[in-house]
């Protein structure tokens, strides 16, 4: 369980870490000569039976909540400490409502220095605490008299924070990827660069390869400490430090993250769920300046609002965050914001998408699509997004945001009545949907070829527009080679066709082919050229051509060359006869010259005609010599004998 301090300053935060663990959190030298904490603090408390709580102190001054915001992402449990000679200050407040926007739902109250006041104003005190908590998610917290100077009330500290641990479940972890915050880095003599932070999600062991995000630069783990000791792996929940080969100390910084490689993935633009705290005085507005604490990393970023829209204080609307550097962000990722000038939190909210699109076109649908992502449950927000995203899924991009792990992830697809297209990206569709536009794909086909016979398929985007206007190029075209490897249709370049039709099937080009096949008959293996074919057929070239091109769309010619078309029986007969010179020879190995002398035609002709078996497969050049690779009835039948 991670801990973090909360409250204003010289209210004995770092004395209370200091009582309950012994470590001393302030350890910079302006620290020690001024008395009060500037960056955050780390300290471990062992409990009996093995748990280790991590303590992170944080700084009160006004000045240094960018240091506080660091060290308070990824906490379980919130100490909030107040002095009871001061009461209730502004920096209380502030920090209370940081950890209400961070949706810190556990957490105790603290009245320190009770030693320096009488019981009645230590009550006092406590009463105005629990009247600060009473209208926030923290309202049923204990609040707790203690002084580290006496002693009096560490023990029931102790056993509070010892029952938070068991009590305290942790967001389910099974199936989700490594991530960690670094909130710390600096370089040890003798072991290289080291870092501190906190497991967001998954676990990391020594030996794991990670990515330092957003630089991008991979990171192997040399070592792992928890307390100061080594140990074998940390989880989701646990702070640590971690020797990392691969980096210079100056290659990382406090907000960086180490992550999974399939997580990495940085953006500049995010679409989020913001809330304005009331006590704003002005909504706000579109293009707002304003500082996002994300993690453990503070940026600059613009507020970009629907036009005419602005969210009011004390309320939530989504918003689109344009930042201006990368971030690695996941769904569900807690933010605070902050005033242009870094002097007040303003509010903070929930990242739906952190790999926003540019552009949003569809208003109405991307708000659906958002509402969605509020969803925590994966499953659910699945089901949501299918529901309101005509052209599917991108699983892939699903996955990386919810940091879903693969077996995870086909969990989620098998439940539902889902299908999944293509391989990269792979899109998740109902299946219902997707079966009513396979169907409307082979109707649409059906009364296309019914009206133009003689064409050989139809512009795979007009039957988009037709069928599925809704989808993308890349969905729609995955979705028909789904129809073509289940044979029902056929994609040719830019066409589709249904499997069955065949594009001479009419009566102009019935009447042509009745004279062109005898023609091809007679000319055997020589063949003939589209110009001596239209003069034995009394045909223009250019009609005769487009008509033989679709003739060997239906199989029934092959094309040899760019001007020479075979019947397909006539190539049969002749891988005939290469075959059996392939079994006459010792090895199986023929030359053009031979298959020449045994067709009875000429060697450029023979050697035209090995090439076009040579594409086919049938055949395969060796040097100069060829091979039989497949038999060759599969492709151009079994030969018949010329009459």
């Amino acid at each position: 369980m991670i801990v973090a301090t909360a409250g204003h300053i010289d209210h004995g935060k770092t004395a209370l870490v200091r009582a309950l663990t012994g470590v001393d959190t302030d350890r910079l030298p302006e620290e020690k000569a001024r008395g009060i904490s500037i960056d955050l603090g780390f300290a471990y408390l062992r409990l009996p039976g093995g748990a280790i709580i991590g303590f992170v102190d944080v700084p009160g001054h006004e000045r240094f909540v960018r240091n506080m915001l660091a060290g308070v992402c990824g906490i379980d449990y919130v100490m909030l400490v107040v002095a009871a000679d001061d009461g209730v200050m502004p920096q209380t407040v502030e920090h209370l409502k940081i950890m209400e926007l961070l949706s810190v739902k556990h957490g105790i109250a603290v009245v320190t220095k009770t030693d320096r006041v009488a019981a009645g104003r230590a009550a006092e005190v406590g009463a105005a605490v629990r009247a600060l908590l009473a209208p926030t998610a923290l309202s049923a917290i204990d609040v707790l008299p203690v002084s580290s100077v006496s002693g009096v009330g560490l023990e029931a500290l102790r056993a509070a924070l010892a029952a938070a641990v068991s009590s305290i479940a942790r967001e389910e972890q099974a199936g989700r990827l490594c991530r960690y915050a670094v909130d710390r880095v600096f370089s040890v003599a003798g072991s290289g660069t080291v870092v501190t932070g906190t497991v967001f999600d998954g676990a990391l062991s020594a030996g794991d390869r990670l990515v330092l995000s957003p630089a991008g630069i991979e990171v192997r783990v040399r070592g792992v400490q928890k307390d100061r000791k080594g140990a074998e792996r940390a989880e989701a929940g646990e702070r640590c430090a971690l020797n990392l080969a691969g980096i210079g100390h100056t290659d990382a910084k406090r907000g960086d993250w180490i992550l999974s490689p399939a997580l990495h993935a940085p953006s500049q633009r995010l679409d989020v769920q913001v809330r304005l705290l009331a006590s704003e005085t002005r909504p706000l507005r579109h293009w707002t300046p304003v500082h996002l604490h994300h993690g453990a990393c503070d940026m600059t970023v613009r507020v970009a609002i629907r036009r005419g829209a602005e969210i009011a204080p004390g309320e939530s609307g989504h918003a689109h965050l344009v930042v201006d550097r990368p971030i690695a962000a996941l769904n569900g990722d807690r933010f605070i914001l902050r005033d242009q000038s870094a002097l007040r939190t303003i509010g903070g909210g929930l990242v739906l998408d952190p790999s926003a699109p540019l552009h949003q076109r569809n208003h109405k649908q991307r708000a659906a699509q958002l509402a969605a992502l509020e969803q925590r449950d994966p499953a659910q927000a699945l089901g949501a997004l299918l529901e309101c995203t005509t052209a599917g899924i991108d699983l892939d991009w699903f996955a990386r945001i919810y940091n879903l792990h693969e077996d995870r992830l086909a969990a989620l697809i098998q439940s539902g009545e889902r299908i999944l297209l293509g391989k990269e990206p792979r899109i998740c569709l109902p299946r219902a949907t997707v079966e009513a536009v396979k169907a409307g794909v082979r109707q649409t086909l059906a009364q296309f070829h019914a009206a133009a016979p003689q064409a050989l398929g139809m512009e795979l985007a007009e039957l988009r527009k037709h069928c599925a206007p809704g989808y993308t190029v890349r969905t729609f075209t995955t979705l028909l080679r789904s129809l073509a490897d289940e044979r029902y249709i056929e994609l040719s370049g830019s066409v589709a066709r249904l499997a069955r039709h065949v594009a001479t099937d009419n009566p102009a080009d019935e009447k042509l082919w009745i004279s062109v096949r005898p023609a091809l008959e007679s000319a055997a293996f020589n063949g003939m050229t589209l110009a001596e074919l239209a003069s034995a057929v009394a045909s223009k070239e250019q009609p005769l051509r487009d008509f033989m091109h679709r003739k060997a769309k239906t199989g029934d010619l092959v094309r040899v060359t760019a001007e020479r078309f075979f019947l397909r029986e006539t190539l049969a007969r002749f891988a005939a006869i290469a075959q059996a010179v392939s079994r006459s020879v010792p090895g199986g190995k023929f030359s053009a010259a031979q298959v020449r002398d045994r067709s009875g035609i000429g060697r450029t002709r023979a050697i035209e005609i090995l090439e076009c078996l040579d594409r086919l497969g049938i055949t395969q050049r060796v040097g100069d010599l060829r091979v039989m690779r497949k038999d060759y009835e599969p492709i151009l039948g079994t030969p018949r004998q010329q009459h």
